[in-house]
């Protein structure tokens, strides 16, 4: 190890600044607009550059916005994932997705039968959970096998997508049904209810009611039902379009569910599950990509093995970590970032940070930082602990709102929390890699399609800041490349660590 790079070597911290993109000042960057002394100051004075965090960089299609799931996945693995959404584009592309033995077996049991298929996702083409387009292979392997009732029942978006746009966005599920010959819309519900992964069930029942037993407002047309919402396309209520006719799933219909990312789905599938089989309904039930459900439901796509990463090289190296996060993004510092492995390793401890009651992330844009914040700070002045992994949910939790002023508020609560955690660093001999895992907050306006912009809260192509501070400021220090990844935050962690980059990593240490 060089003379410079010594004031980095020993224990650390990752912080991952959720949300946190980069992009020229405007009206609508809050992270622009806030004011944030001390991650200016970071991307200045410290060694920092820009890294890709989206499209063919971290395993996505070109110009797809990045995630924070696939985001957590590339910082842990060292290397770029092939996404699930790109999985399943390269299926339909080759044509192995409408031809997939098990999903013909199920749609020729559902014909022979004569029973109905159930189609539920997210209809946007946002990309982070779902893409309209999926739907149209689907419809068109159920015309192939001559299912005759197909009933679409539909998640509206507003979240992923500008707002307002849920209209435009079935239209283009009715243009895919009339395409492929097959389908009708039968349900419409917003992603804050069929959509939920805070275990508010209450929320998640709405959904498996409407679904299962069609029972939900009565709506003449879709402009009806969305326009009853009154909070947007995120919230429209539970809505049966009249002329489907009865649209409950009965015994012996299929269900293919047509999100391929599961955390956001997953508590929907279960209860849907459950419930049918509580009453007594036996249903053939599928999913476009593998999910993490209790329930068994056989995937069409599998998914990429992301093992040998950061977890399994600390494990190897006896390197305690403490993973730090609020319950919003828990999982990402933990499941996620260690390869969608759920074992806990020896050397690792989880901290779940829950606050009190339901969260309002714009009366309350501070979430419960202050709690996050203290629990990296008492890791941090712990001998026993090597390295600090903690995500700060702030940024891009409150810009999903698309609430501008409460996320400037929120982006200057994590500047704040960011100067604490550097103290802490700085007094207990740490370095600090500090990382966005996709934009956000820097661009919170889209052009809807009648193009006028609109608050938009969904995610962005935009590079991230990456910034590493050393242990030991009196050092000289290494700048870093003009050009990163990701990919390279684990081999660079494990080098500040003492160790070299696992082998399964394609990233380089940017030291």
């Amino acid at each position: 190890m060089s003379a410079s790079e010594t004031a980095f070597a020993g224990p650390g911290i990752l912080l991952v600044l959720d949300g946190w993109g980069r992009a020229p000042a405007a009206d609508d960057n809050a992270l622009a607009l806030a004011h944030t002394p001390v991650l200016d100051e970071l991307v200045t004075r410290f060694p920092s550059t820009l890294a890709d965090a989206s499209g063919e960089a971290v395993g996505l299609l070109a110009g797809t916005v990045g995630n924070s799931e696939i985001g957590h996945m590339v910082i842990g693995a060292g290397r770029p994932l092939p996404y699930d959404s790109l999985l399943v584009q390269q299926a339909i592309d080759n044509g192995t997705l409408r031809t997939h033995p098990r999903l013909g077996a199920v749609l020729d049991k559902t014909a022979a039968a004569g029973r109905a298929l159930h189609l539920i996702g997210l209809c946007s083409d946002g990309q982070i959970h779902a893409h309209v387009e999926h739907l149209g292979d689907l419809l068109t392997a159920a015309a192939t096998h001559q299912v005759k009732r197909v009933f679409i029942h539909a998640i509206t978006d507003g979240r992923d997508v500008a707002d307002h746009t849920a209209p435009a966005y079935l239209a283009r599920v009715a243009e895919l049904a009339d395409r492929a010959g097959t389908g009708r819309l039968a349900t419409l519900i917003g992603r804050g209810y069929a959509m939920d992964k805070a275990g508010n069930l209450d929320l998640t029942e709405q959904a498996v009611a409407l679904v299962a037993d069609g029972r939900g407002m009565p709506a003449d047309s879709l402009d009806q039902a969305v326009a009853a919402s009154g909070r947007g396309d995120e919230w429209v209520p539970a809505s049966v379009l009249t002329a489907a006719g009865s649209t409950a799933i009965a015994d012996g219909d299929a269900v293919v569910w047509f999100n391929f990312r599961s955390d956001r789905i997953q508590q929907f599938a279960d209860r849907l599950y459950e419930h049918l089989a509580a009453t007594g309904r036996s249903v053939d039930m599928l999913s476009l990509a593998q999910y993490d459900t209790r329930a068994a439901i056989p995937a069409l796509v599998e998914r990429a093995d992301a093992s040998g990463g950061l977890a399994d090289e600390l494990a190897a190296a006896g390197l305690r970590s403490v993973r730090i996060a609020e319950a919003e993004k828990f999982e990402h510092v933990t499941y996620y970032i260690n390869g969608r492995d759920t074992s806990v390793r020896a050397v690792e401890e989880h901290v779940r940070i829950t606050g009190e009651g339901k969260p309002d992330y714009i009366a309350r844009p501070q979430m419960n930082l202050d709690r996050v914040t203290a629990a990296v700070v008492r890791a941090a002045g712990r001998a026993d602990v090597d390295l600090v992994v903690a995500n700060l949910a702030n940024i891009d939790v409150v810009a999903h709102t698309g609430h501008l002023a409460a996320t400037v508020t929120a982006c200057e609560a994590t500047d704040a929390a960011v100067g604490r955690i550097l103290d802490a660093a700085r007094d207990n001999g740490r370095w600090v890699l500090a990382v966005g895992d996709h934009g956000n907050a820097e661009k919170m306006t889209k052009r809807a399609p009648d193009g006028t912009a609109r608050p938009y809260g969904g995610h962005t192509t935009n590079p991230v800041p990456l910034v590493i501070v050393p242990a030991r400021e009196n050092r000289p220090v290494p700048s870093l490349p003009e050009q990163a990844t990701l990919a390279d935050v684990a081999p660079t962690v494990l080098r500040l660590l003492g160790h070299k980059p696992g082998s399964a990593m394609t990233g380089r240490p940017l030291l």
